[in-house]
């Protein structure tokens, strides 16, 4: 399709301080999703839950946002973008405080479904509000910020926020990041710029985007892309023990957001002009990383490096997919982004649930089968897919 004339929004220089203010925005978002589980012991013996229970937390969470992802953006595709960014900014705090001071865990469970509503409403519509302020070249680089905090939350921030629960406590942790959310959401009132909403047509609805064979090409790779990395990252504990990782799973966390920040970094610079380049090289540092793990990851020091290839390949995941999608549609591309926000969580939950089956029944490294299992394919398709992705 053609791409969309620039906004009138839109500055000829690109606007970094407002990029990684929204960069701030997805970093504390994604935290906000995973955090439980990263205390799931504490939280278990303090609200006297099993531990399925406790990672439900999650789970529900990402199904909230599955589920209400299309419905909501489409129904909110006419309110300012700041104004609605700051209602659920304001919806992430309130969730995280009130389930920090509660110990009613049914109360919990509504705010972590209400946090999920709010998250399936943001990811979606920050990537298309920060499109619409930069010019139409710049459109990647704009994602690849704004998307470079989810991958810095989950490699790097994640294991700060563990800390913390671990140190302070669980409740601690949720009220901390509450209130951090909220100090972010007052920055925004005064950094963001207003932007008016847009109006939806028919031919910009999730029903009519699902016709066009390049969206649905992208939405494969995004299943395939998602459940992957996920299938194996929700168990990277015990990917960990399996190879007697020395220095643990701090040593693979480090590793992994090393890599994951450079290759955030790289997608910055050229996700706009080698879209398909680099979704292929995604797939491919994962299988490689995947076949060192299974090959040599209990030699001393490969297991690090294939850690540190896996983080290559998971910085650049969401960025790159967000711009595929994005590419597709001349107007909406809150739209757009939603139906692959909606597909990126729903993967989580398949990979999550088939990750759990193959470990329960093989070791670790069916995990591991499992991630090239899917990867392979994404890498041909996206060798292939020269119209979705770009030559």
């Amino acid at each position: 399709m053609n791409q969309p004339p620039v906004s009138k929004k839109s500055s000829p220089v690109f606007p970094w301080l407002i990029m990684l203010l929204m960069s701030t925005v997805t970093f504390l978002g994604i935290l906000s999703e995973l955090m439980p589980s990263g205390v799931l012991p504490q939280m278990m013996a303090d609200l006297n839950i099993s531990e399925v229970q406790t990672g439900n937390l999650v789970g529900y969470y990402a199904i909230a946002s599955a589920i209400f992802a299309i419905p909501l953006i489409s129904m909110t595709m006419r309110f300012n973008r700041k104004y609605l960014l700051l209602i659920l900014l304001l919806g992430f705090a309130i969730s995280n405080i009130v389930a920090g001071l509660l110990h009613d865990h049914s109360i919990i469970i509504i705010l972590r479904v209400f946090g999920g509503i709010c998250a399936g409403v943001m990811w979606p519509m920050i990537a298309a509000y920060g499109m619409r302020l930069v010019s139409e070249k710049d459109h990647g680089k704009a994602i690849a910020v704004i998307m470079a905090g989810n991958t810095l939350g989950i490699s790097i921030g994640m294991p700060v926020m563990t800390s913390i629960g671990n140190t302070y406590g669980w409740r601690t942790e949720f009220v901390g990041l509450g209130v951090v959310i909220f100090i972010i959401a007052i920055i925004s009132l005064f950094g963001l710029p207003s932007l008016p909403g847009e109006k939806l047509t028919k031919n910009a609805s999730p029903f009519a985007l699902l016709r066009i064979p390049s969206v649905l090409i992208v939405l494969v790779l995004t299943l395939l892309g998602v459940m992957a990395h996920y299938g194996v990252y929700v168990y990277i504990t015990s990917l960990v023990d399996e190879i007697q990782l020395e220095g643990g799973i701090e040593s693979a966390l480090l590793l992994f957001g090393i890599g994951s920040l450079i290759s955030v970094l790289v997608a910055i610079k050229y996700t706009d002009q080698h879209l398909r380049v680099l979704t292929i090289a995604m797939f491919g540092l994962l299988i490689l990383s995947m076949a060192v793990f299974l090959l040599f990851g209990r030699l001393t020091g490969m297991g690090h490096v294939a850690f540190f290839i896996w983080g290559l390949s998971f910085g650049p995941l969401v960025t790159l997919l967000q711009a595929a999608v994005s590419r597709q549609v001349d107007t909406a591309k809150d739209v757009a982004t939603s139906v692959q926000s909606s597909v990126f969580n729903l993967s989580i939950m398949i990979a999550t649930s088939v990750a759990g089956l193959l470990l329960g029944n093989y070791s670790p490294m069916g995990l591991v089968y499992f991630a090239i299992a899917l990867a392979v394919p994404g890498m041909i398709i996206s060798f292939f897919a020269k119209k979705a992705l770009g030559k």
